[in-house]
């Protein structure tokens, strides 16, 4: 690069003349003596079309160089220096062809960097709807709309239904919670109006006499609610119910558990008992037969038959006064006689019993001297059958020595004489009977004995609830 000095206010002005200072030629050094103009220069007063550069005041629009006098600017030259130095390629570095993570050469980067917008998301997702036709904006609005109402549809429901079960338990004095069902939808319109489609209410474990019911159920139909307001109900009117009640045999067998008795049903409406009841410290075979039948139009009773119990093999008991009725000796153990003689000569040793037993008395005073003829007189059928007839409670009044002698505790015997019909009855009764309601009228209809149970329909009028 060739530097220029800088013009000298003592150089020749455009009319020739000089300022008294030295110039320096344009490719020489400098001179301190008079400037000579190059041989080519025109003479500027002769011929001006001859000049290499246009005369400044003649026509301006043709001039080729600032300086019509052929001199560089120099100020020019020190912008051009700045464009094209050694500073300018240090500060504009050049970029790689391919630079980590950058675009190949030659391809513009069209988005240049911003900072991240953590809202792009939602942004998108509102120029997503933003596309979505308006009939589609108005179904999904209208979906919406439609669950925000069912579930607060539903959340008043489940309100409603846990007061009514605490104000049922309540008033009606109930050991469980019942379970409270509001049918129709929607519940909140049906509030409004102050009634309701229907309304399904179980209770389980309700206290009925000596038994427990295992679940009362029932359906009530158009209800009317009665109060000052959606939010103000104070009770309720029934006018039509139709339900079930349910006795469990599982249940009655735990809460008889002290008879260690189990029911099972046998038929339409009969229930067998089968187990053992201690008595006097003995566990005694228990057998009974129970008619399950209607009693009035709010209970159920049972008929207790075929009532017995077997002390072992030696004597049955059957409650009641009847000839048939009472303590007697089985089969087996009455035709054991016959070849137990010790029992046999004890037994004919009572006049009491003989004359019940109506064995002649020589036949008696014969067997007792002769052991072959004692054998031959108790071992005979008419013999057997009449000592299985025998009461032996009326002979243990008398002769309790006697029942030691036949193997019986006559603490066994008193115990099973203060066990009479109506105290074993009632240990075995299955019956109970419903509440009489304050209003209207509840009635049990079609008893039926199943596997698990006896089940009891039940309807109901004009009956009502918080009144």
């Amino acid at each position: 690069m060739t530097a220029h000095p800088l013009p000298d206010a003592h150089g020749p002005d455009p009319d020739g003349r000089s300022h008294g200072r030295p110039h320096a030629r344009p490719d020489g050094p400098l001179n301190t003596g008079a400037y000579d103009p190059p041989d080519h220069r025109p003479d500027p007063y002769g011929h001006p079309d001859r000049y290499e550069h246009p005369d400044p005041y003649g026509h301006p629009d043709r001039y080729d160089d600032p300086d019509p006098y052929g001199h560089p600017n120099p100020y020019d030259e020190l912008g051009a220096l700045g464009d094209t130095g050694p500073l300018e390629d240090f500060l504009h570095e050049e970029e790689p062809e391919h630079g980590p993570g950058g675009p190949p050469s030659g391809e513009p980067d069209d988005e240049p960097w911003t900072p991240p917008d953590h809202r792009r998301g939602g942004r998108r997702r509102r120029r997503r709807l933003a596309g979505l036709p308006f009939a589609a904006k108005t179904a999904a609005l209208a979906v919406t709309l439609a669950a925000f109402l069912t579930l607060a549809d539903r959340w008043a429901l489940l309100y409603a239904e846990h007061q009514a079960s605490r104000t049922l338990q309540d008033r009606l004095h109930l050991a469980a919670a019942p379970e409270v069902e509001i049918g129709g939808f929607p519940f909140l319109t049906q509030l409004a109006d102050e009634r309701l489609d229907s309304v399904r209410v179980t209770v389980p474990d309700v206290a009925a006499d000596r038994v427990s019911l295992a679940k009362v159920s029932a359906t009530a139909e158009r209800v009317r609610l009665d109060g000052d307001g959606p939010t103000a109900v104070h009770g309720a009117r029934i006018p039509e119910l139709h339900g079930e009640v349910l006795l469990s045999f599982a249940d009655l067998n735990r809460e008889l558990g002290s008879s260690q008795v189990t029911f099972t049903g046998h038929g339409r409406d009969r229930v067998r008992a089968r187990g053992t009841l201690p008595v006097a410290g003995h566990d005694l075979r228990l057998r009974a037969d129970a008619r399950i039948r209607r009693d009035g139009t709010r209970g159920i009773s049972t008929h207790i038959d075929g009532m017995r119990l077997d002390i072992g093999d030696v004597a049955t008991y059957r409650p009641g006064a009847r000839a048939s009725e009472g303590l007697h000796l089985t089969p087996r153990s009455a035709a054991r006689l016959g070849s137990q003689t010790a029992r046999a000569r004890a037994l004919l040793s009572v006049p009491s019993v003989v004359r019940t037993l109506g064995v002649p008395d020589t036949a008696v005073r014969t067997a007792l001297r002769d052991d072959a003829e004692l054998a031959s007189l108790t071992g005979s059928r008419t013999f057997v059958h009449r000592a299985m007839r025998l009461n032996l409670l009326d002979v243990a009044t008398a002769h309790p020595e006697l029942l030691k002698r036949l193997g019986l505790d006559p603490a066994l015997l008193d115990g099973l004489s203060r066990l009479t019909r109506p105290v074993l009855v009632d240990q075995l009764s299955l019956g109970f009977r419903l509440p009489h309601p304050a209003d209207g009228r509840i009635r049990l209809r079609d008893v039926r004995v199943e596997r698990d149970g006896i089940r009891v329909e039940v309807t109901g009028t004009g009956l009502s609830v918080g009144h």
